[in-house]
């Protein structure tokens, strides 16, 4: 069976660029962003951590802790930072997990379970599937999963904005149309009566349809 959508994120143990770390316990109450890489040293995935370097900031303002992994051992992460460094200006401080026996990669599934034992003498077009963005509440739900090829460089505002709207929608009883942005309005969940929508909004709400209800975003 392959991970979904709330299911339970995977447990594990590995060593990163930060130490020895349980998944889980790393976490700890926070939400997290767990995105995967083919192989170090490689074009795309050196400009997408760098940019992210640069947006932990944003994503620490929400709670949110970021660890990346590639299929390569830490040695190789801890000498590639440099690159990462020159190439796009972002200093990465968030952990990566070394992946060198692919442990990881094959319990999240990105990898079949016949794979091997070793990124030794492994190639970025071996590792392709290994594209995934998983983002994680603090229960340990899987809340949204990204998956992208090796070609295509990944949009991390995006992903900054799909924390934002998992993080309200977890909160209140609430949607978010297409597009939406923080401050914009939203869509009240069909689950809630209009008896109790008028709690909830008292400044009231558009009918667009039976089942659309488009209200101003909660303030809080």
């Amino acid at each position: 069976m392959s991970l979904r959508i709330g299911d339970r994120a995977p447990d594990f143990e590995a060593e990163t660029t930060q130490g020895h770390i349980r998944f889980h316990e790393w976490l700890g109450n926070s939400w997290g962003v767990l995105f995967s890489h083919p192989k170090d040293f490689t074009p795309i995935c050196t400009t997408e951590l760098g940019y992210l370097a640069k947006l932990e900031p944003d994503f620490a303002k929400r709670n949110v802790k970021i660890i990346g992994l590639s299929v390569d051992p830490v040695s190789d992460h801890e000498r590639w930072h440099g690159d990462i460094q020159k190439a796009t200006g972002g200093n990465v401080k968030y952990p990566l997990i070394g992946d060198h026996d692919l442990k990881v990669a094959k319990l999240y599934e990105m990898l079949p379970a016949d794979a091997g034992t070793t990124s030794q003498g492994r190639t970025p077009a071996n590792n392709q599937t290994v594209r995934t963005v998983f983002i994680i509440g603090p229960d340990k739900g899987i809340k949204a999963m990204l998956i992208y090829p090796m070609s295509a460089g990944r949009n991390f505002d995006e992903v900054l904005r799909l924390v934002d709207a998992l993080q309200l929608t977890t909160k209140h009883k609430v949607s978010t149309p297409v597009n939406w942005k923080p401050g914009e309005d939203i869509v009240i969940s069909p689950a809630v009566s209009d008896e109790e929508a008028r709690k909830l909004y008292p400044e009231g709400w558009k009918t667009l349809t039976p089942y659309l209800r488009v209200a101003r975003q909660p303030r809080n």
